[in-house]
């Protein structure tokens, strides 16, 4: 039986062009300049650490309302459209029938997790649903990798985590897990930086059967 600890944004669905652009609709409303690799550097940290960054960056508003802009821009877009990526949901279910360990970490809270998830499907399969939020830290920390192994009661060597961040895959190497480097579009500049620092590299899911 293999444990997966499975990344949301990128890996799971298709949401990177949603995740992104409400990102940067909120810096652009505000004319706040970025630099090519803003949404590299924001991916990992979740919503609340990502508004903290957006105030260090010059946006002046209170920080819980940066992160309230950022989930209603988002929440729409997750319950009604964004879209499970290619052969993920067959793939998780035949992983589910083989007895492996299907589990989510991501930095998006629940408000878009979980209605993504459960109109896509797929929400039943997992035997945990995390986001970073239920750990108070990022995928940034490495602490949160060893959190989520001790909740899984698993050696953290012997759990498998994709994510198609570089920062994250990286992050979770340190840690001691392994990992499998997942391609997005939004992270294609950085393939060969991900297969360099991790496991495997899949271009496809049906790779995991």
């Amino acid at each position: 039986m293999n444990t997966y600890l499975f990344d949301f944004d990128g890996t799971l669905v298709d949401s990177m062009p949603t995740y992104g652009g409400v990102m940067l609709r909120i810096l652009d409303e505000h004319h706040i300049p970025y630099g090519e690799d803003i949404i590299k550097i924001i991916t990992p940290l979740g919503i609340p650490n990502t508004a903290k960054y957006f105030m260090e960056m010059g946006l002046q508003k209170p920080h819980e309302e940066i992160v309230a802009l950022m989930i209603t821009y988002m929440i729409d877009a997750y319950t009604h459209r964004v879209p499970a990526k290619a052969h993920v949901p067959e793939v998780l279910r035949a992983l589910k029938a083989r007895g492996d360990s299907i589990n989510v970490l991501t930095a998006s809270p629940h408000d878009t997790l979980d209605p993504c998830l459960k109109r896509l499907g797929i929400y039943d399969l997992f035997d945990n649903v995390w986001s970073c939020n239920d750990f108070g830290t990022t995928k940034a920390d490495p602490a949160i990798y060893h959190m989520a192994a001790e909740r899984l009661q698993r050696p953290v060597g012997e759990i498998i985590f994709l994510d198609d961040n570089y920062n994250a895959d990286r992050t979770a190497k340190s840690a001691g897990m392994q990992v499998y480097g997942v391609y997005d579009d939004s992270s294609k500049e950085y393939v060969e930086e991900i297969k360099a620092i991790t496991d495997r590299y899949i271009y496809d899911f049906t790779e995991l059967l």
